[in-house]
């Protein structure tokens, strides 16, 4: 099985040179892949999505279609902060509010110009999670761009009841980025149940199933670096010392 970084890389250099991806670069990035509108409009005709009230999301570009999409049909969305920079490390944007265009709002700039910084306890409980990915296989392995940002996203959510066992986690990606192969795992990486191209909707075999889901934080599987890059470990921390 190959490692993380090797599929990374071959998927991030596949992708740039049959030019399916938006910008000079996708290294080191959710790529930002043509077609992304495509894979959103059909990703909005899946029941878990008609019926979700409310959706959590990544930042990338990526998903920026689906963030539009949510917001114009009235969905409450949160948006992950990026890098989870702040303690508050969700920008929640409601489509009620009069300030709150679709468009703008769903990209980062817009969403934290009319947007409302929210602590994850103030969440209401989320029906939908949208997650950003590098690569991912059918039996729902998901992998993101190497900083573990989006499984401490869910982390978070998770330990504090908002996000659940059975909420249903869904990526869109270009056709080139779903492999037929076995992809590495760990405990703190949260498993798709749905995957969806620009043409095709996949179901994955695993994910709730076999794979389970993250119940929280996996303080061992952080370094002293990235604890004191968030400040929002570092004061969960500080308030309990047995952490980390």
């Amino acid at each position: 099985m190959r490692d993380k970084w090797a599929i990374r890389e071959s998927v991030w250099t596949a992708l740039e040179t049959a030019r399916v991806v938006r910008g000079r670069s996708v290294h080191d990035k959710i790529p930002n892949f043509i077609g992304s509108e495509a894979a959103a409009d059909l990703a909005s005709e899946l029941p878990e999505w008609e019926a979700a009230r409310a959706i959590k999301s990544n930042p990338d570009q990526a998903q920026r279609p689906l963030r539009k999409l949510a917001l114009e049909q009235g969905k409450l969305l949160y948006m992950a902060v990026p890098r989870l920079k702040d303690e508050r490390v969700f920008i929640e944007l409601d489509p009620a509010r009069a300030e709150v265009v679709p468009a703008k709002a769903a990209t980062i700039s817009g969403a934290f110009k009319v947007g409302r910084p929210v602590y994850v306890h103030e969440m209401q409980p989320i029906d939908l999670v949208v997650s950003g990915s590098v690569a991912v296989n059918g039996q729902g392995v998901r992998i993101g761009k190497g900083g573990g940002f989006a499984d401490l996203e869910y982390g978070l959510a998770a330990a504090a009841g908002v996000v659940r066992p059975g909420t249903p986690v869904v990526s869109t990606v270009h056709p080139m980025q779903l492999l037929d192969e076995d992809l590495p795992w760990t405990q703190h990486d949260v498993p798709l149940d749905i995957v969806v191209t620009t043409d095709a909707i996949v179901r994955c075999s695993s994910g709730r199933e076999e794979l389970p889901r993250p119940k929280g934080i996996y303080w061992e599987d952080l370094d002293e670096r990235k604890i004191r890059s968030i400040p929002l470990l570092v004061k969960l921390r500080e308030e309990s010392p047995t952490n980390g």
